[in-house]
């Protein structure tokens, strides 16, 4: 861990660049005085964490990190995710409305189409691209009032710290589809036809289903990550 965390370092902090080869095998033992099995075990880490790729008879090259891991388990907002990242990153409010929601929408957020509801859209930039397309329906009963400002800041330090409610849990859904027309309209596709669709369903502590995202994802800049345990049944 030691090793595979200075070398992480390495490459974050550019010492490292996109396609540099790391040193051999046996340089890196005598560099850190550690045995072969350590050092293999440290790329490996590397190669799972998507830092560098090995290739036979080659050697092992750094990857472009130039993306934000997201986690796919836990619920985290977009502004706590964007203070690890030193980038320059910026929310746009595109649309925040209170709406009746269509029959697909109700279906996510398990109401009636008569069923008050908020539609927020937003678009995050990523050192000046537009990369990310955001469509949050939150439930008016829940949340009475929302402004740009909210919107354009934190939805849930918002939810969590002014109205006092507490967001407990959230299920995902994770596809690719093609690029919709939305897409192409508000992010900055640089010739990619497919899209990354995270549906996300996010409950309160008392089990109230209060709101439905559709985040989508230019593929190019994200990994998705989680971790799992194996238990025997």
């Amino acid at each position: 861990m030691k090793m595979y965390n200075i070398i992480v370092n390495k490459i974050e902090n550019r010492d490292y660049q996109t396609n540099d080869k790391l040193p051999s095998e046996k340089e890196l033992m005598n560099q850190y005085s550690v045995s072969r099995d350590t050092v293999r075990k440290a790329l490996n880490m590397l190669e799972q964490n998507g830092y560098i790729q090995k290739s036979k008879g080659k050697g092992s090259f750094v990857l472009d990190i130039n993306k934000f891991n997201f986690p796919s388990s836990g619920v985290v907002s977009f502004k706590e995710l964007a203070e690890k990242y030193s980038s320059n990153i910026e929310t746009f409010v595109e649309v925040l409305e209170c709406i009746y929601p269509n029959k697909n929408i109700a279906k996510g957020l398990e109401t009636s189409e008569s069923e008050k509801t908020w539609k927020v859209v937003r678009t995050r930039s990523f050192d000046g691209e537009k990369v990310i397309l955001d469509k949050d329906y939150i439930l008016k009963k829940f949340v009475d009032e929302l402004t740009y400002d909210v919107c354009k800041d934190s939805l849930y330090e918002y939810i969590e710290n002014v109205l006092g409610l507490k967001i407990a849990y959230a299920k995902r859904e994770i596809t690719v589809q093609n690029a919709t027309e939305e897409d192409k309209k508000y992010l900055d596709m640089k010739g990619f036809e497919m899209i990354v669709v995270v549906r996300s369903y996010t409950y309160l502590d008392d089990t109230s289903l209060f709101q439905y995202t559709e985040s989508r994802h230019r593929p190019d800049k994200f990994i998705f990550v989680d971790f799992a345990r194996r238990h025997q049944c």
